[in-house]
């Protein structure tokens, strides 16, 4: 904690008084208001992530604030001592302002920043918080970053090299889904081993159980969103005997504006936003079914029950019947990580 920090959202003169003494952080003057060309509104969303150590996360967080606040950016960021990770939403040319700046932080120079269609209405509010882990695989202790990123994670594929490893190796490559099951349920790749897991917490039991040492000699591709849950997912197999471990550079979000439905992704892509999900094309294959009737979906409704984090996959006629979103004992244990 920083001196003179007293709460979640300290006086703006408090974080400029923080601000002014770290000098690797850039200065933000004024604020900044940005329009529309012609009458066409320009808003845009980056999702991106760095690995890399940071001595002092709430002072990364204040600057964060000060800057998103200042180019009205709304999403969310977390900070760790391990790095940065975030999805913003915004003016483009207030996005592109807030990339550059968070380039000029030291550690965040090779951030890949990945583009997307939204607006920053696609977020409730700006959320930014420090966490001990960027993802919440619930083992802080086994990741160690330097400068260059994760230590002893898997080898990096970008799109067209994954083809030419599927096509060189053929079956013996395996596509292993680092997401949530429920994710997986409207898309994923091509015969993808899809883990029985609610939040990202329960990866680590699901590998230490044994059920996927059958792979541990295969070429396992490992694949995400965005990339960064397969930076420690693919780390933690690693050091658990999987001998040959990639991972998707960029996540499913690279891959599908690369390829969109032509290529080895089926279905569509779930976002942790107001959007819901995503689709690379007006080809894409609805592959999700509706838990009421079996009918075709990719639409995910909330369970009725505020207090409840469970997502119900319902077609849109079933989706207007209120009994269909009804809280069940089944929902326990969901949630969002």
């Amino acid at each position: 904690m920083i001196e003179g920090v007293k709460s979640e959202r300290p006086q703006r003169e408090d974080r400029n008084a923080i601000l002014a003494n770290c000098p690797v952080m850039p200065r933000i003057l004024g604020k900044v208001v940005f329009g529309k060309i012609g009458n066409v509104e320009t808003e845009k969303i980056i999702l991106y992530y760095g690995f890399t150590p940071i001595a002092d996360p709430e002072a990364v967080r204040l600057w964060q604030r000060t800057l998103c606040e200042t180019l009205d950016l709304k999403g969310r960021i977390l900070i760790s001592k391990d790095g940065i990770n975030g999805t913003l939403g915004g003016e483009m040319n207030a996005v592109k302002t807030y990339v550059r700046q968070t380039k000029q932080y030291p550690g965040f120079k090779k951030i890949d920043f990945k583009w997307a269609e939204g607006t920053g209405e696609d977020f409730p509010r700006l959320r930014i918080r420090v966490r001990d882990e960027l993802v919440a695989f619930g083992a802080p202790g086994e990741i160690k970053v330097d400068e260059h990123g994760v230590i002893g994670g898997g080898v990096h594929l970008k799109p067209k090299q994954l083809h030419a490893l599927v096509q060189e190796r053929g079956d013996d490559v395996v596509f292993f889904d680092g997401r949530n099951a429920y994710e997986a349920a409207i898309g994923r790749f091509k015969d993808a081993v899809v883990p029985d897991v609610k939040t990202t917490r329960e990866f680590v039991g699901e590998i230490n159980s044994g059920k996927f040492d059958h792979l541990k000699d295969k070429a396992v591709v490992t694949y995400c969103t965005g990339g960064i849950r397969c930076e420690v997912l693919s780390s933690l197999m690693k050091s658990r005997g999987f001998n040959e471990v990639y991972q998707l550079d960029g996540g499913i979000v690279r891959y599908g504006t690369e390829y969109g439905d032509k290529g080895l992704w089926k279905g569509s892509l779930y976002v942790f936003d107001e959007r819901i999900n995503i689709e690379f094309s007006d080809e894409t294959e609805i592959i999700g079914r509706c838990e009421r009737c079996d009918a075709p979906t990719s639409r995910y409704s909330n369970c009725v029950n505020l207090d409840c984090r469970k997502l119900i996959l319902l077609c849109p006629p079933c989706a207007k019947d209120a009994i269909n979103r009804d809280c069940l004992p089944s929902h326990a244990g969901y949630g969002s990580g």
